[in-house]
């Protein structure tokens, strides 16, 4: 184990994730793997992106983390006549004073979840993504940071595309993790009615929710949990195969891959695994938490070529080309 990451810290970090989960337990049934790339997320200090048909509790999930760690919590509705400074904030003249005055946007919350950020024009688009890379915004000349800890919860539709402004390639990459909601299985379905009508998904919660500083505790936490130099080779491997490349390159790859995974890809790779082994109560990280993450960290990584567009390649299959090419350590 790290010897960087005491005994008391890790009961401490159990401790207040074991508070989060139960958060998630009385608000949110099911989603696993959506509670998984929200928490790991927020611990590796990065951004999240949704996709999923409407109605499958992205909203909730992001209002139920927020209401998880006692941070304060902003929606923001895309839609392409959203202006930039309707995001990050304007200055307003005061008639009275004869003055301008400051009005931040709602960027300047701890969590921040962007409904359909896929509607939004590409100047605001470019607007948030710059506030969520350099932490500030510039209001008026004047740079206002943004509170820490701070994330960004983006939603995409993967239908009704018309009147929507893709994301490029360049700004995806920016998102830390990508997770795909699936529909409910049939019993948490009956549990959510359930649920719905005794009333206890929208009853107090239960359980005391973390503070602001027990979130920048985990994820100090977080960043130092053990990396063994095996474990960061493993991971340049399989990045070097997304371009092509690696000690076992795959047969004809060009054909479906136009571009490979950027360094962006690696970091992602090695934060969340730092981030799901914390989740599992261990201080060092192992092939198997590399492993669980690949999809959320690399399914919106690489750019595929039209012909893997036109016959509907699904990136997690080529991840996992990947990942069965490279010999774990």
């Amino acid at each position: 184990m790290n010897a960087s990451v005491s005994p008391e810290d890790m009961e401490r970090a159990r401790d207040l994730l074991a508070r989060v989960s139960r958060v998630f337990d009385q608000r949110l049934v099911g989603q696993q793997p959506l509670r998984t790339a929200l928490t790991s997320a927020l611990l590796a200090g990065g951004h999240v992106l949704l996709e999923s048909v409407p109605g499958l509790a992205k909203t909730t999930a992001a209002q139920t983390l927020a209401a998880a760690v006692s941070g304060s919590f902003h929606r923001i509705q895309c839609t392409p006549d959203l202006m930039p400074n309707d995001i990050v904030g304007t200055q307003i003249f005061n008639y009275t004073t004869g003055e301008l005055t400051t009005q931040l946007g709602p960027v300047h919350a701890n969590l921040v979840l962007l409904d359909e950020i896929n509607r939004s024009s590409a100047k605001t688009q470019s607007a948030m993504l710059e506030a969520m890379q350099e932490r500030q915004t510039s209001i008026g000349g004047v740079v206002y940071r943004l509170p820490q800890p701070f994330m960004v919860m983006a939603t995409q539709n993967p239908i009704e595309e018309e009147g929507t402004y893709v994301l490029p390639e360049a700004q995806m990459d920016r998102f830390l993790v990508k997770e795909v909601i699936t529909y409910p299985s049939p019993t948490d379905e009956v549990e959510i009615l359930d649920r719905l009508a005794d009333g206890s998904l929208s009853a107090p919660l239960t359980t005391e929710p973390i503070s602001l500083p027990d979130v920048e505790f985990l994820q100090d936490v977080a960043s130092r949990v053990f990396v063994h130099r095996t474990i960061k080779e493993y991971i340049v491997s399989l990045i070097d195969t997304t371009r092509g490349g690696g000690p076992r390159p795959l047969a004809k790859w060009g054909d479906h891959v136009r571009v490979g995974a950027s360094p962006r890809g690696g970091i992602a790779l090695m934060r969340l695994g730092q981030a799901l082994a914390l989740l599992q109560g261990r201080a060092y990280v192992v092939p198997d938490d590399i492993r669980a993450m690949r999809h959320p960290a690399l399914r919106h990584r690489l750019v595929l070529t039209y012909d893997a567009l036109a016959n509907d390649v699904a990136p997690e299959s080529l991840v996992d080309a990947v990942f069965a090419a490279v010999p774990v350590p």
